[in-house]
């Protein structure tokens, strides 16, 4: 098994491109953490509102409930700087709309690097990848690609298919458990046997593991795409 490399620290501002509140959250929150705690910017832009991520609730209410819940959890790893572009949830496709819309926002916010979600089919072996997902990062790549130079340095993806980390601290891992659980009834709803800060250290402790293939370390891992 290679090592992997160290995830590139020359860099001053980063937007992270999602498809839904508590996407970031679910992988990437520890190692924003430690890039804001060093100084750098990160923004969050989102397609959707996640309007229709609570079973029983109407989406006129959902989605601001959940754009609360993401602008409290992105204040937990020190992101105040959240927009959320409007597209429908549970149908995002990879349109000529959104590809324009990554476009518009990757000039304006004039990242030196873009991260976005992972957009496989699986996240492992039975463990199917969600449509809005893949259709997201599919879009991102598209647009990306299609961007003129001088673009962002780097697009990343943050999945299973890991080939640079970021090695993260304990400050680092109990700051993303507590951004993810700022997504409070979205967790309540989702499992309700489970207390939702019991739900996020299960999470955080999944994607920040101890990485032999990074010395030891715990890390969060991030693919290169381009």
């Amino acid at each position: 098994m290679a090592d992997l490399a160290q995830f590139p620290d020359d860099w001053q501002t980063a937007l992270v491109l999602v498809a839904h509140p508590d996407d970031p959250e679910y992988g990437m929150a520890a190692a924003v953490h430690h890039w804001t705690s060093a100084g750098k910017r990160v923004v969050y832009g989102l397609a959707t509102s996640g309007e229709a991520g609570i079973e029983g609730m109407a989406p006129e209410q959902c989605g601001p409930l959940r754009e609360g819940e993401q602008r409290a959890s992105a204040a937990e790893v020190g992101v105040d700087e959240v927009e959320f572009w409007g597209f429908p949830d549970s149908e995002v496709f990879n349109t000529p709309e959104l590809r324009a819309k990554v476009a518009e926002t990757i000039t304006r916010i004039g990242p030196d690097i873009v991260l976005s979600t992972f957009g496989g089919p699986e996240w492992a072996p039975g463990f199917p990848n969600q449509r809005d997902h893949m259709e997201f990062a599919a879009a991102v790549r598209d647009a990306y690609a299609a961007l003129p130079e001088p673009k962002p340095k780097q697009l990343f993806e943050n999945g299973p298919r890991v080939t640079h980390a970021v090695a993260v601290s304990q400050a680092d891992i109990d700051a993303a458990v507590r951004s993810l659980a700022e997504h409070r009834e979205y967790l309540r709803v989702l499992d309700p046997d489970t207390p939702v800060g019991r739900q996020a250290f299960k999470q955080v402790e999944m994607t920040t593991p101890a990485r032999d293939d990074f010395g030891g370390r715990r890390a969060v891992g991030f693919e290169l795409v381009s």
